[in-house]
């Protein structure tokens, strides 16, 4: 019999593409500190030894956009030209402009319209504990276990760029297996090889299975290529919004393609799917359902949504008219309202750049909260 395999990856703070995203929205909050009603379209690119800051702006705030910068990359480690770039010397070019009057005639704040026409999509499963599917919970787990001890120096001869990919057998539903492990760490030049890869195996990969009740059989690949010394910036380049479906789901939801890094709220690539997720969570743990898929889409300078769909890939407890129902009666779905409901005027946005923007339990985001969970279970 075939397994039935599926594969999630998510990667560390200091891939070149999550610096950026991590630029972008440390851009974002510093603007919304100042100015709530900031708008922002910031997008980064990074390569050795330069940074690109690029986009347009629209805010009251003063904001030294090349000290943020600065501060991003050093503070995730890159501190040396010898491990990627140098965040105290490296070339930093600022081209930003002002956002288009067309656009702000119909996503002025006060009108609450869309700030974009597109499509988003939110999801949750009873599948963890975080509501979010187990290839890409784990994926991230690794992430962030790597890096923790990358930074407190347990994590010996580890640099700041790292990628993981989790492979989950689904051949038996009910009881998931983790099938492949895949962990690709840079390394200083200089290290033993042995102990470093039974590092990862003992204190990261096996730590994160034993959080999850998982097993321990999983077939284990780690640096493949056998050295991985030359990264971040240096080995590859990095751009804001490249990492769409590590920032979501890992591939088992739809996507709208529109990324969410250094956007303000207004822009409903970020907030829409800030909202789906906020309701298919709700659905899911008030037991409408047990997986559910929410689309939302909009016009630009429209506040109504255009459609709302749901699928709940035969999970349903209630008709898909009941919970259309409960979604239309209990959600408000206009940007203004979005915004209003999940409070995201606030400089919250940095900490979400990395290992993920949803089942985020350690930090507390407002789409991540279950308070309308006894609301709808009257829909029951």
């Amino acid at each position: 019999m075939e397994k039935i395999l599926f594969t999630s990856e998510s990667v560390s703070k200091g891939h070149p593409d999550k610096i950026c995203d991590q630029i972008s929205d440390a851009i974002l909050d510093a603007c919304l500190a100042q100015d709530p009603y900031s708008r922002v379209a910031c997008e980064c690119f990074i390569t050795t030894n330069l940074l690109v800051i690029g986009g347009e702006i629209t805010t009251e705030a003063h904001v030294d956009y090349e000290t943020i910068a600065r501060k991003v990359i050093t503070d995730i480690g890159y501190t040396s030209d010898t491990l990627g770039i140098d965040g105290h010397h490296c070339n930093i070019k600022v081209v930003l402009d002002e956002q288009s009057p067309d656009i702000a005639l119909g996503t002025d704040v006060k009108v609450g319209g869309a700030g974009d026409q597109g499509i988003m999509f939110g999801y949750a499963c009873n599948e963890t504990k975080e509501y979010m599917p187990l290839p890409i919970t784990i994926a991230h787990k690794l992430m962030v276990q790597a890096n923790k001890l990358r930074e407190n120096g347990q994590f010996l001869w580890s640099r700041p760029d790292m990628k993981a990919q989790v492979t989950i057998d689904y051949t038996h539903p009910n009881k998931p297996l983790i099938d492949t492990v895949l962990m690709s760490v840079q390394h200083d030049p200089d290290y033993d090889e042995e102990l470093f890869k039974d590092y990862i195996k003992n204190k990261i990969m096996k730590e994160v299975a034993d959080e999850y009740c998982l097993n321990h059989d999983y077939k284990v690949l780690i640096n493949p290529t056998g050295r991985f010394v030359i990264g971040g910036p240096q080995g590859d380049t990095g751009l804001t919004g490249r990492k769409i479906i590590i920032d979501t789901y890992g591939g088992i939801a739809r996507h709208g393609g529109g990324a969410f890094s250094g956007k303000d709220p207004s822009k409903v690539d970020r907030s829409g799917a800030y909202m789906a997720r906020y309701i298919a969570k709700n659905l899911v743990a008030a037991k409408l359902c047990d997986k559910a898929e929410i689309q939302l889409s909009y016009a630009i300078g429209i506040d109504e949504p255009i459609s709302v769909y749901i699928d709940t890939f035969q999970t349903h407890k209630v008709s898909h008219d009941t919970l259309l129902k409960a979604i239309r009666n209990e959600f408000v779905l206009t940007p203004q309202g979005i915004i209003d409901t999940l409070d995201l005027l606030k400089p919250i946005y940095l900490q979400t750049a990395c290992y993920g923007h949803f089942g985020r339990n350690d930090l507390h985001l407002p789409w991540e909260q279950l308070d309308k969970v006894e609301t709808l279970k009257k829909y029951l």
